[in-house]
C-alpha cells in the first residue's frame, strides 16, 4: 500500500509541476538529453500524446522496452520503480487515464511529451482558467479607456510573470524536498 501512496504522490507533484511551469523548459533528470535521444532512437514512431497500453504492456512491447530500460540501470535512480503514467497527456490522473509503468518509461515518455509540446495543453488549460477567473466578468472587446487599460494590462502581465516565477519556485522546492525520486 505504501508504494501506491508514493506513486500517487509522485503523480500529483508532477501534474502540479507541468501545470505551473511551461513543460518545454522542464528538466526531470540530470540525463534528460540521453533519455530522450535513446527513447526516440528506439521508439521513433511511438505515439505519445495518447498512449496505447498494448505498446507498453504486451509481450512484444515488453521485449522491446526491457533493453531500453536496462540501459539506465545505475544511471537513473530507481529506474524500475513503479510510477503512474497518463495515457492521454491532455488529461489528468484518473483511474481510466492511468497505467502503472517503470520509472524510466515514465521519464522517457514525459520528457518526450514535454519537449515535443504535448504537455503544453495541461499548462495552457490551467492558465486559460486563471485568465477567465482574473477577467472578472468583463466582456472581451469592450473599450474602457485605451491607455489606462494598456497600463493595467502591463501591470497584470508583470504580476502574472511574477506569479509564474513564484509557482515555479514552489514546484522546484517541492521536488527538491522529496528528492529526485518524487518523479
Amino acid at each position: 500500500m505504501a508504494w501506491a501512496m508514493k506513486a500517487m504522490q509522485h503523480a500529483e507533484v508532477y501534474y502540479k509541476l507541468i501545470s505551473s511551469v511551461d513543460p518545454q523548459f522542464l528538466k526531470l533528470t540530470k540525463v534528460d538529453d540521453q533519455i530522450y535521444s535513446e527513447f526516440r532512437e528506439n521508439f521513433e514512431k511511438l505515439r505519445i500524446d495518447v498512449l496505447d497500453p498494448e505498446e507498453l504492456k504486451s509481450e512484444s512491447a515488453k521485449e522491446k522496452w526491457r533493453p531500453f530500460c536496462l540501459k539506465f540501470d545505475g544511471i537513473v535512480e530507481d529506474f524500475n520503480y513503479g510510477t503512474l503514467l497518463r495515457l492521454d497527456c491532455s488529461q489528468g490522473y484518473t483511474e481510466e487515464n492511468t497505467i502503472f509503468a517503470p520509472r524510466i518509461q515514465f521519464f522517457a515518455i514525459e520528457i518526450a511529451r514535454n519537449r515535443e509540446g504535448y504537455n503544453k495543453a495541461v499548462y495552457t488549460s490551467v492558465h486559460d482558467e486563471e485568465e477567465k477567473e482574473g477577467n472578472h466578468g468583463r466582456e472581451e472587446g469592450t473599450d474602457s479607456g485605451g491607455a489606462e487599460e494598456k497600463g493595467a494590462n502591463r501591470e497584470r502581465e508583470k504580476a502574472k510573470t511574477s506569479k509564474g516565477a513564484e509557482k515555479e519556485k514552489r514546484a522546484n522546492k517541492e521536488i527538491s524536498k522529496s528528492g529526485e525520486t518524487a518523479l
